[in-house]
């Protein structure tokens, strides 16, 4: 299971209207003055020496950062990660309260956050092209093999899509794209929570192979825990496969001009970030500090293919 001592911050005060965003440690310490330019010391090269980076506690995300923050760590920065969510993170990250975040979905997902702040971030570069958002039934559905065969079990299925984040990407492309498009509006409403609720919903269904509609997204670990399948989506209303980004705040490449070279080199496969996942993400990672060691460990083409000569003298 995730775990880590984590910095509590970035809330939100509302979806609509303007966001109110604070930032607060454990200890109540304000941290809402980021990393922004100028501040820290000298990191690698001409790189400020601190780097904040936002984490939503989505897996892909979880494990990425995971890895990133160890081998920084590794390199001699000092790294904050902040757990965050996703609207607060852009606006965030677009005042400059954090530096980076990993996980930007483009060109759809994400669309309206970037719409919104795009001119006050930078593209650091995609480092995986595969991304999708799925409607997913446990394979012994057998007769729910599409998008619109969920009008004929929405009984069974108590009329309910278990759903993640209200702000996620994905509840906004199932609920303002996907369910109107389906005429699924009538007999279902989407349930929103969180990522780590709708996987326990997932878990405790399948355990009783009770049926279950959940949103989804590839990369996921719950395609390697579970015998699952993604719905036919016939009219492409979820969307089509995506791209996965790394994102500075305005002023990131001049402040981190090494790291910002090293991400935009970066990039993984789907077997790449399946292990690399199943080390960091689970209920069965105890420590995902110490998975994304042992993956880089096991992983040194990555680090040479990623980091080229400044792979060398790294040690997991």
């Amino acid at each position: 299971m995730y775990s880590r001592k984590r910095m509590m911050g970035l809330a939100a005060a509302g979806m609509s209207g303007v966001l109110l965003l604070t930032a607060c440690g454990g200890n109540g310490e304000d941290l809402t003055g980021g990393s922004g330019e100028g501040q820290g010391g000298s990191g690698t090269g001409d790189d400020l020496q601190d780097v904040n980076i936002a984490l939503i506690a989505w897996e892909e995300a979880i494990a990425v950062t995971h890895m990133w923050e160890a081998i920084l760590d590794e390199k001699g920065y000092n790294v904050e990660v902040t757990d965050v969510d996703v609207a607060p993170m852009y606006q965030g990250a677009a005042n400059g309260d954090v530096d980076l975040f990993l996980d930007t979905w483009l060109p759809a997902t994400h669309q309206q956050y970037w719409d919104d702040y795009g001119d006050q971030l930078e593209d650091l570069g995609s480092w995986y092209d595969n991304a999708i958002l799925t409607l997913t039934v446990p394979t012994y559905m057998e007769d729910v093999n599409s998008i619109p065969d969920l009008l004929d079990h929405a009984d069974e299925l108590d009329n309910r899509i278990v759903g993640i984040d209200p702000g996620a990407g994905l509840t906004d492309t199932t609920q303002n794209s996907a369910m109107p498009g389906y005429e699924l509006d009538d007999d279902f409403e989407l349930v929103t929570s969180s990522g780590a609720a709708m996987l326990a919903e997932l878990d405790s269904a399948i355990a009783e192979e009770e049926p279950i509609v959940v949103t989804l997204w590839r990369p996921h670990p719950a395609y390697a825990k579970h015998d699952l399948k993604d719905l036919e989506d016939p009219e492409g209303l979820m969307g089509d496969a995506e791209t996965i980004h790394a994102v500075g705040r305005d002023g990131f490449g001049n402040d981190y001009p090494q790291l910002s070279s090293w991400l935009e080199g970066w990039d993984m496969s789907d077997d790449e970030l399946a292990s690399l996942e199943a080390l960091t993400v689970g209920d069965d990672v105890d420590d995902p500090d110490a998975g994304a060691r042992q993956w880089l460990a096991d992983n040194p083409e990555f680090l040479e293919r990623t980091l080229g000569e400044d792979a060398e003298g790294l040690n997991f």
